[in-house]
């Protein structure tokens, strides 16, 4: 799946190049929260519950599936800061700019928000 691989191949690069106040270990540990939850957010945007915001983060948008949701976004608030801290950025613009290749990258028919604010269906 497209947004499997993108994903793996984000967390890989973090892993091997961030240095940050995050450690090695920790980013370990993220990337592999990860990759055991992609199944289940992939599912939740298929389904509608879940779409990715123009900040970087999944939003519920239907149902009560928030405890996967809020894991990803623990982890993906982690990711940033590293990155932002390697690029010398901040977690904010990193989440924006993550949030832009996301959205280029999700299947048909996943939620996502534009720059705007504005939801659409991709």
């Amino acid at each position: 799946m497209k947004t499997f691989s993108h994903r793996v191949l984000f967390c890989l690069a973090l892993a091997l190049g961030a240095a940050s106040a995050v450690s090695a270990q920790d980013l370990d540990a993220v990337r592999s929260r990860m990759e055991k939850r992609i199944e289940t957010i992939d599912a939740l945007k298929k389904q509608g519950v879940a779409g990715e915001n123009n900040r970087g983060f999944l939003e519920v948008r239907a149902g009560d599936d928030k405890g996967a949701v809020a894991a990803e976004n623990a982890d993906r608030t982690l990711v940033y800061a590293a990155i932002a801290v390697r690029t010398g950025s901040s977690p904010e613009a990193v989440g924006k700019a993550r949030a832009r290749q996301i959205a280029n990258a999700s299947a048909p028919g996943v939620w996502v928000q534009n720059e705007k604010g504005e939801w659409f269906k991709k």
